[in-house]
């Protein structure tokens, strides 16, 4: 649904202050259009406080995707634009994506990849806002709605969560921007991560394709399992795994071709007297640390599942059930990539019920489920999409989504 917030922005702005000074401590989440050059706080989908914004130029382009805020600083200043003031400044990414404040903040893109606020706005944002809190940048605008499905989680019929999972890969965090510098929010030092003692902290669960890095991980045991020595388990292929690839293909009489191909996968796990693991896998994090991972089915893998990003909140004393308020995000993938994971069909998110038709296609065991729901509390969140969260998310993030907006031909 595209809906336009320009009509109607000025009243919003003057409401602002209001809504900062009550110091609500409702799970907020904030959504920005490059497009609009606009901020909107939501509390579910009831609009909280709006403003104006500016974003990054040409060559300098804000990344649009999934973020939560890492890090705040009342007072910062930039490592590399000659120490500009960065006041009440929010990190997004550890390669320096932040929503600051600014007393230059045009109607039109003008930072070094930053979501510069004004001033004033900033100060109270600031003050509303806590670590772990998501924002969402996206070209168009979206808003957040109630989704009702039976595949979402809630707080019923739960037991205790599984073990931390000690094999979840966190992988440097390195910017994907488009080319260039950005206005970098960096400090010398970066802060431990976000640790409490809180057992009922928001968690963060990723539904994602099962990628190459967990086949071959997962390959590579069952080789060497076979008795083809392929080393260390730990995703990537090099000259071990090869030769042991070679190795069970002459054992085994297949074209010795030393290629992570279907049919591979598939012979290993016969040879082993193993099921293939599911096409999907969810992922769970909670206060930045990883804390399960778990195989799940997504049907009918050749239609993209698209990008989309739920908050769970409003959990009700009485029942235990909470709401689920979610939106669906462009994400153009490469011909490389869908034909990497075997996609043929590509995902609309302007098509009617979107997330509703996404949410249909996944099945979590019966397990899972349960594990979850004794981890839900307000605030946690739920995304899903074709591609894993890329090199933005590591040590001290949540899941960090990049996207990439759909062009015309």
């Amino acid at each position: 649904m595209h809906i336009t917030l320009r009509i109607g922005l000025a009243v919003l702005i003057v409401s602002a202050p209001s809504a900062f000074a009550a110091g609500t401590k409702a799970p907020l989440q904030i959504v920005v259009s490059r497009q609009q050059q606009s901020l909107v706080v939501y509390d579910g989908d009831t609009v909280v406080a709006t403003s104006n914004v500016s974003t990054g130029k040409r060559g300098h382009t804000t990344p649009t995707g999934i973020f939560s805020i890492l890090e705040k600083r009342r007072h910062h200043k930039s490592n590399i634009y000659s120490n500009a003031p960065m006041p009440f400044m929010q990190r997004l990414t550890w390669s320096g994506i932040a929503l600051h404040g600014s007393n230059h903040v045009p109607d039109y893109p003008a930072s070094h990849g930053c979501v510069r606020l004004p001033s004033k706005f900033a100060a109270g944002l600031f003050k509303m806002t806590e670590r772990g809190i998501h924002v969402v940048i996206s070209d168009r605008q979206v808003t957040p709605v109630e989704i009702v499905s039976t595949m979402l989680f809630q707080p019923n019929q739960s037991r205790p969560p599984q073990p931390p999972m000690s094999d979840v890969p966190l992988r440097p965090a390195l910017s994907q921007l488009e080319g260039g510098s950005v206005e970098v929010a960096m400090t010398d030092s970066r802060p431990a991560p976000w640790l409490l003692d809180d057992d009922r902290a928001p968690v963060r669960i990723l539904i994602t394709r099962r990628g190459m890095m967990e086949t071959l991980r997962d390959l590579q045991m069952l080789l060497t399992a076979l008795g083809h020595d392929a080393g260390n388990p730990d995703g990537h292929s090099g000259p071990m795994t090869l030769a042991a690839i070679r190795s069970f293909q002459t054992a085994e009489g297949l074209p010795v071709d030393g290629q992570v191909t279907r049919k591979l996968v598939e012979a290993v796990y016969r040879k082993a007297g193993r099921a293939v693991p599911p096409n999907g896998v969810l992922r769970i994090r909670r206060q930045f640390q990883p804390l399960l991972e778990a195989g799940i089915t997504i049907e009918r893998p050749e239609f993209a599942l698209g990008t989309h990003f739920l908050q769970f909140q409003d959990t009700e004393a009485a029942t235990g059930q909470g709401k689920w308020f979610g939106m669906s995000l462009d994400n153009a993938l490469s011909k490389a990539t869908k034909h990497r994971l075997g996609i043929t069909v590509d995902a609309d998110p302007m098509e009617f019920n979107a997330l509703q038709r996404a949410l249909n296609r996944i099945r979590v065991p019966d397990e899972v489920r349960q594990s979850i729901a004794g981890l839900l509390a307000d605030g946690s969140s739920l995304s899903i999409s074709d591609t894993d969260t890329g090199l933005e998310t590591g040590e001290g993030t949540d899941f960090i989504t990049i996207t990439r907006p759909v062009t015309g031909g």
